[in-house]
């Protein structure tokens, strides 16, 4: 019985570490996982070098609801960085816990359902936001400009390894 309970543990650690993993730091502040995914909720935002308004701003995001990723807090600012690596410190006022994803192929097909074989109700150009719904391991429902459909979630940059949205 010794044997039975430590193969099934052996294997519930093995299945769950990924997932641990991704959850195993916490922000200082918040207290939320780091990293993870937000949006920028205004249409313009400062990137500053450090975490003050003292700092030199280094450049400016212009687009409401592109994904960020949060990688590290300090006070009321976060550092985030954009799909290219990019980032810098943001005051948190600016970030919204609505996600989004960044379309990451071009002409992307965007499906009725969940499915590459159902019917193709739009195409994404690359860089396109879109609003993410529910995501499985292989897919996300996404609302574009009205259109919602299903995308297969490697087309999408805006989501941890392993995510699942309800």
């Amino acid at each position: 019985m010794k044997r039975v309970f430590g193969i099934a543990a052996l294997v519930a650690c093995l299945l769950l570490s990924p997932m641990a993993a991704l959850a195993s730091e916490r922000g200082p502040v918040t207290n939320l996982p780091l990293p993870r995914f937000v949006s920028l909720k205004a249409s313009e935002g400062n990137v500053r070098r450090g975490p003050s308004l003292s700092h030199r701003i280094d450049w400016v995001f212009k687009h409401r609801n592109m994904p960020l990723q949060i990688v590290a807090e300090h006070g009321h600012w976060r550092r985030v960085v954009d799909r290219d690596g990019a980032g810098g410190w943001v005051h948190y006022t600016l970030l919204s816990g609505s996600r989004f994803g960044l379309i990451e192929e071009d002409m992307t097909p965007v499906y009725r359902l969940a499915d590459s074989a159902s019917d193709i109700v739009a195409h994404a150009e690359v860089g396109v936001v879109a609003r993410l719904g529910k995501c499985d391991l292989y897919w996300c429902r996404v609302t574009l400009d009205g259109t919602k459909g299903w995308l297969p979630r490697e087309k999408l940059w805006g989501l941890m390894p392993g995510e699942i949205r309800e």
